[in-house]
This record gives C-alpha cells, sequence and structure tokens, in this order.
C-alpha cells in the first residue's frame, strides 16, 4: 500500500475553515489521532470496560492536544472504581514524524522514535479503612506486570483533628504510544488493556473492605 493511501482522514478545521497545523501535510493527515482515539474506545470495550465519557482539551497557543476517556470494568457500573485515560498530543512530537514520514519512500517505514505518553489513573473514593501501602503495591506490582507499571501513593485528610483519617489513594501507570506503530495499525495496547482490566478487578473486589461496606 502507498503511503498516501495509508494516511488518515482529514484533519479537523478550525472556526473560520483553516485546518489545524499540528495535523497536516498538504491535503491529508498522517495520523488521524481523533481516529486513533476512538479505535482505542472501542478496543476497550473488546477487552471488558464500559466507556463512560470522553474530553478533548487542545491549548490554545501550543496546540498541545488531550484526549480523555473515562472508563470502569462491566461489572462495576455503579461501583467505586473508574479508570481514567489521557493521551498527551504533543503537536512538535506530530510534526517531526510527519516530515520524517513524508520525506521517505513509500516502502519504508519510519523509525520508531516517536511517541505521545498515554497514563492510566484509577479513581478510588476516599478510605475510611485505608489499605497498607506497601502491601498493595506488592499485589499490584503482580498484577500490573511489566507490561503496565503502577505508581501507587497516598494522602491522609482528617476531617478535624478528633477525627481518623480518611485515606485517598493514587494509582497511576505511564505508557508511550509508538506513532510508527499507530500508523502501521499496530498499536492497539491488547496486553496493556487486559493488564488495566485485572488491575481494576482487583481494586473493585478490595474496594468493599476499604470502604467499610
Amino acid at each position: 500500500m502507498s503511503r498516501a493511501g495509508r494516511r488518515g482522514a482529514p484533519p479537523p478545521a478550525r472556526a473560520g475553515g483553516e485546518a489545524a497545523p499540528a495535523y497536516t501535510r498538504g491535503e491529508m493527515a498522517v495520523i488521524d489521532v481523533a481516529g486513533y482515539v476512538a479505535e482505542l474506545k472501542d478496543h476497550a470495550v473488546d477487552h471488558g470496560f464500559h466507556v463512560h465519557d470522553e474530553r478533548h482539551f487542545v491549548e490554545t497557543y501550543s496546540l498541545r492536544q488531550f484526549w480523555e476517556v473515562d472508563l470502569h470494568p462491566e461489572e462495576g457500573c455503579g461501583g467505586p472504581i473508574d479508570l481514567h485515560l489521557a493521551l498527551e498530543v504533543d503537536p512538535r512530537a506530530l510534526l517531526d514524524f510527519e516530515d520524517a514520514v513524508v520525506a521517505l519512500p513509500d516502502d519504508v517505514e519510519p523509525p520508531d522514535k516517536w511517541s505521545f505518553p498515554l497514563t492510566f489513573t484509577w479513581g478510588v473514593p476516599p478510605l475510611p479503612n485505608g489499605p497498607d501501602l506497601l502491601r498493595l503495591a506488592i499485589d499490584l506490582a503482580g498484577v500490573g506486570g511489566v507490561d503496565l507499571p503502577l505508581e501507587i501513593s497516598a494522602t491522609d485528610s482528617f476531617g478535624s483533628v478528633t477525627d481518623p483519617p480518611v485515606r485517598r489513594l493514587t494509582i497511576v501507570a505511564r505508557r508511550e504510544v509508538s506513532l510508527a506503530r499507530v500508523l502501521a495499525g499496530e498499536e492497539l495496547l491488547c496486553d496493556t488493556f487486559d493488564r488495566a482490566l485485572a488491575v481494576s478487578r482487583f481494586l473493585l473486589e478490595a474496594a468493599p473492605s476499604w470502604l467499610d461496606e
């Protein structure tokens, strides 16, 4: 397939019909970021998640974009655990990648040296009976594995000096999304979504005891 044939849909237009420069080279976009986010949502559903909400933000001056998707395990609708995905699109990385792709012959693939950061953040309500952080970190390390390394932290808050502490957990995983693999249609994150679902189910099972339910 020619390189022109692999390109995505035309980029979204700005007000007044002007195309956003971070996505264009001539008439077409090298990578259709909105289409890739839609594929990620569909793939998340295939891996046992429900999509709850989606947001898209663009910084006015830098043109940096943020795509956010809220998910939860399909068996956890209405439950205390949510998963927040955030894809950060750096227009400089996208332009550099686009320039490299356009300069290559049709039968040569671009090098795998450009990426966007993708962040997974689990939302857990305040916990009156919070877990031991070290024990939780050890348990979740086995669940996330090398495909999804997890960062775990907590903040204890007190309603008043006589109240017991209420613990709020922060669980974050970070992964790089390869632009070369996105262009080739290979960056669908199957193993990552499987691990994310396992982490979500672990938290869903543990949450009742943490919440004193």
